[in-house]
């Protein structure tokens, strides 16, 4: 790409961490005289904009700059002693792995902001929800940047306390209850997840996961591999979410307000998955492969549980809310991450990274788009969307007096909010040509073929479940499409408002990012590929 000497690139990468950590303590001071514009909520959501903005370029100069020749090569490292007597050092570095997820944290959370500039959630200051944006993206950045197994817990942890906060104070109805959910989900996964942190960097004398992975369980036991594994995937398996640890993930995902929505989905999930990819599969490869098993049966009932839980949603008089459809959508998708994952393959593992990146992708647009539209209707609820549609008369109670100013028939009435909507569907659902299609197949793919030791049957019947699950994700997703942007506009209905430019701004990265993963898989997999290569044989390649 482009020539840029190592001490920049480690300053690029610090400057990435950091940065919107400094920016949130800024966002808590008075604006200066001459940056306040109309009011000072308007500086500071300016300012969120701008420190996002300015992780982001730093971001795409670190993908830039980054030596795609050796993508399973640490670029960018900085290792640094910070706790001597517990051997923990600050040590940063990316890899083939890391780059694309730093990225995409990068992109969503300026979107975000870009989008909360225009349309902010109701809530207590702006003050506080910039700061809490920042710091959500400080620690997921910092998550996948580290390489000391202490400082990827603190990392890890930091994102709990302002998720929480921007469900709790941003979110709508029964925000309390789903904030609580979520973190009480989460820190008893964590705590679990720090013992098996702790007895790894104990039993192995080392914390510093590049060296850990290059010894690749020969300085662990079986049953500390086995005990670590099990301890750590639970932590991990909360946050990804994985069934049945899943069910804080739709009530956290209904009440959030729209950015909420889309960093949870779109890089929060992602840590879970990574954390699986980056620690287990080659600190304890002995100890994963006895869970492997069991991790892709978990998979494939998160798969179908997920697609027939949103198919009932979308069922006429369900009185299904399209965001909670959405979030069931996620544990199915995650559930193919996990299947990849689950195969030790090269093949199932690249299918995974790359299911990541496109579910952050396309996820993330479906609840702009969900956000957008309860913006202009009012509601969310599947059955007062689809009001209006030719053969969907209302039944009683299923919507509001006023439900006639909400409607269906979304092509005709907001013709490039119901395309995005459908282009969104189209590409969850894993449609040839567009993001959502590859990561899916190769886990599939990697399952065919398992890696030695696994049971070969298991895994066919765990494929062929897998791609059952596709076509179930198939089917509500175009029910969704029918009920909501189908049919003829009754003369009554009015027109919604179209996409607005600022929406247009935030979601079209979203789309031509979708569109080019799906047409050129080659830029993201020749970036994973030699990565997952050398981490799977313990970096002896």
């Amino acid at each position: 790409m482009i020539d840029i000497s190592e001490s920049v690139m480690q300053f690029l990468l610090a400057f990435v961490v950091v940065a919107p950590l400094l920016g949130a303590l800024a966002a808590l001071l008075p604006a200066p005289p001459g940056l306040k514009g109309k009011s000072p909520e308007q500086a500071v959501l300016r300012h969120g904009v701008t420190v996002t903005g300015a992780v982001l370029l730093a971001a795409i100069a670190l993908a830039l700059g980054f030596d795609h020749d050796h993508p399973s090569k640490m670029q960018a490292t900085t290792d640094i002693s910070w706790i001597p007597a517990l051997h923990v050092r600050i040590h940063l570095g990316i890899d083939g792995i890391s780059l694309p997820l730093v990225v995409l944290t990068a992109l969503l959370t300026f979107l975000c902001a870009l989008y909360s500039y225009f349309k902010l959630p109701s809530g207590p200051t702006p003050k506080a929800f910039v700061a809490l944006l920042l710091v959500l993206e400080s620690g997921t950045l910092a998550t996948f940047a580290v390489l000391d197994l202490l400082l990827f817990f603190l990392a890890f942890e930091t994102v709990l306390v302002p998720m929480y906060f921007l469900i709790a104070r941003w979110g709508g109805e029964a925000r309390q209850a789903a904030a609580w959910r979520f973190i009480l989900y989460t820190l008893l996964g964590s705590v679990v997840m720090l013992l098996g942190l702790l007895l790894i960097g104990i039993k192995a004398g080392t914390f510093d996961m590049v060296a850990l992975a290059t010894d690749n369980g020969r300085s662990l036991t079986t049953s500390v591999q086995v005990i670590a594994v099990l301890a750590i995937g639970i932590g991990l398996a909360v946050k990804t979410p994985m069934w049945p640890l899943h069910s804080w993930l739709p009530d956290a995902h209904t009440a959030a307000p729209t950015v909420g929505s889309v960093l949870l989905a779109g890089v929060l999930l992602k840590m879970g998955t990574y954390g699986f990819v980056r620690i287990l599969l080659p600190v304890a490869p002995d100890g994963f492969r006895t869970f492997a098993p069991y991790l892709a049966a978990l998979a494939v009932v998160g798969i179908i549980y997920g697609s027939l839980a949103c198919l009932a949603l979308a069922k006429r008089g369900a009185k299904g809310d399209l965001k909670r459809l959405i979030a069931y959508s996620s544990v199915g998708h995650m559930g193919f991450v996990l299947l990849g994952i689950a195969t030790m393959t090269p093949t199932g593992v690249n299918g995974a990274l790359f299911a990541n990146i496109a579910h952050g992708l396309i996820t993330g647009l479906l609840f702009f788009l969900v956000g957008a539209l309860k913006d202009r209707t009012g509601s969310t609820d599947l059955d007062t969307l689809a009001l209006l549609s030719p053969g969907h008369p209302p039944t009683s109670g299923s919507a509001a007096p006023n439900a006639l100013q909400t409607g269906a028939a979304l092509y005709g009435r907001a013709p490039r909010l119901g395309g995005l909507l459908a282009f969104g569907a189209v590409a969850s659902l894993g449609l040839p040509g567009l993001a959502g299609f590859w990561g899916e197949m190769l886990a599939l793919f990697g399952a065919f073929e398992p890696a030695a030791g696994l049971s070969r049957p298991a895994f066919l019947t765990f494929m062929a479940i897998g791609a059952f699950g596709t076509l179930l994700t198939a089917a509500y997703m175009l029910v969704v499409v029918r009920r909501v942007c189908m049919g003829a506009v009754p003369e009554q209905a009015p027109r919604l408002a179209d996409v607005h430019t600022y929406e247009f701004a935030a979601w079209t990265p979203l789309v031509a990012l979708t569109v080019v993963a799906g047409l050129w898989p080659k830029a993201l997999l020749g970036l994973t590929d030699p990565a997952v290569q050398q981490l799977l044989a313990g970096g002896t390649r």
